[in-house]
């Protein structure tokens, strides 16, 4: 992970500006670059590889990469109209802490969209091949005590429900909205706490699922994000002045 709390922060030197300046964002192939590397970034936050409040280095972000500052910066520009990253003046880009307000409506947006997902689920669909392979997975990762692979585990489940949908706009939509989920999830100390429980939970939504049982399975969701609003934020509420905001 191309992070160090030591880097150097973000700066537009003139240097910089003028190695970049073949970089022109109106250009397809530049903007497709640029779309390309806010989607590795926003990997790395789905993935827990970029934790709420780590700061961001321009430069080794770009050797990373392998992109050039001013298509990094178009990316951060990205990330931070997502409300995946934030700019602090002299500390340079940071990776975002989300508010109460925004974990409250992050679960609201995975009521709307993930609960009618299921309740329209066809038990043969593709998407449930997503969802058995990230069942599988987080089973092994519990098993494993990996909580962070369990955790990404679970990304992907959900990912698989929203894909029932059979929408590009949704799929979009959802990656944003897993980034900023997995940054609510980073400030849990314990994260067995918050993902052992659902891995069994994942496991019987599957399975209504394939069974053709998708009301049960809808209502299983319900209640289990409910629960899941709930630690996430009560950990919330238990964060002490010095945690990174």
């Amino acid at each position: 992970m191309a992070t160090t709390a030591d880097a150097e922060p973000l700066s537009d030197t003139a240097a910089g500006a003028a190695a970049d300046a073949a970089d022109d964002p109106s250009d397809p192939k530049v903007g497709d670059l640029v779309e390309r590397t806010a989607a590795s970034i926003r990997s790395w936050i789905i993935t827990g590889k970029a934790r709420p409040g780590e700061r961001l280095s321009e430069k080794a972000v770009a050797e990373t990469l392998a992109v050039s500052r001013n298509t990094l910066r178009e990316a951060f520009r990205v990330l931070t109209h997502e409300n995946l990253l934030v700019r602090r003046p002299h500390a340079g880009v940071m990776v975002a802490v989300p508010t109460l307000a925004s974990i409250l409506d992050i679960y609201r947006v995975r009521r709307m969209i993930e609960g009618q997902a299921l309740r329209g689920a066809l038990p043969g669909h593709p998407a449930t091949e997503i969802m058995r392979k990230a069942v599988e997975s987080a089973e092994r990762a519990r098993d494993e005590k990996d909580w962070r692979t369990a955790g990404t585990a679970n990304m992907e489940f959900h990912r698989g429900i929203v894909a029932l949908c059979d929408s590009e706009h949704l799929d979009r939509l959802y990656a944003t909205v897993s980034a900023e989920l997995r940054l609510a999830f980073g400030l849990l100390a314990n994260p067995e706490y918050l993902h052992a429980p659902y891995v069994a939970r994942n496991a019987r939504i599957l399975e209504m699922t394939l069974a053709g049982d998708s009301a049960a399975a809808a209502a299983e969701l319900d209640e289990y994000l409910v629960q899941s609003e709930r630690t996430v934020a009560a950990a919330y509420s238990r964060r002490t002045p010095g945690d990174p905001a």
